[in-house]
């Protein structure tokens, strides 16, 4: 690779790598493998880094490698290990009755089942449209749908809690 090309990817890496661990991390649930998920995805942009770059958007591109090899992590044998809860998590300055709240969810989220959580991770907590959801997973917008509804309904279940229909954009209307 070109130093020129080595700057550029460089400037990439610095640019999205937390929104992408972020990804990484929502999706596995752990720290570490979140870093050896990005870890990996980096290597291959960084090998294909020509024809990304030259994408219409490379951080869609690059957030596709993470979910890609977040499943391929999740189909390994090896990712139905037990993880080790780690004692110092990061700072916190909120109420103590959110703490509670936030891990009920978290372990909630992290038992979907992983094309559920796929979908709940990149909808929720990446903000992302069902129409880039479905072109990251690669499967159908209504499959999409489909998904994230079994997901709240599951979530809804597993939280105790009432589920709202939500009310239709004039895009989903429309669709």
């Amino acid at each position: 690779m070109k130093q020129g090309d080595e700057d550029r990817f460089t400037e990439f890496v610095r640019a999205h790598s937390s929104s992408l661990f972020r990804t990484a991390y929502v999706m596995t649930g752990d720290y570490q493998r979140a870093e050896d998920v990005l870890q990996a995805a980096l290597v291959r942009v960084y090998q294909h880094w020509g024809r990304v770059e030259a994408a219409d958007h490379p951080v869609a591109y690059a957030r596709k490698v993470v979910v890609n090899e977040t499943l391929s992590w999740w189909r390994r044998p090896s990712s139905r290990e037990t993880l080790l809860k780690l004692s110092d998590e990061p700072a916190w300055n909120g109420r103590v009755e959110d703490i509670a709240e936030h891990e009920r969810v978290w372990k909630a989220v992290l038992s979907l089942p992983r094309r559920q959580r796929a979908v709940t991770v990149l909808r929720y907590y990446e903000d992302m449209s069902e129409a880039q959801i479905a072109e990251t997973l690669g499967m159908a917008q209504g499959t999409v749908k489909s998904h994230s509804h079994a997901a709240v309904r599951r979530l809804a279940g597993l939280l105790g809690e009432q589920v709202t229909e939500p009310a239709q954009s004039a895009e989903e209307a429309t669709s």
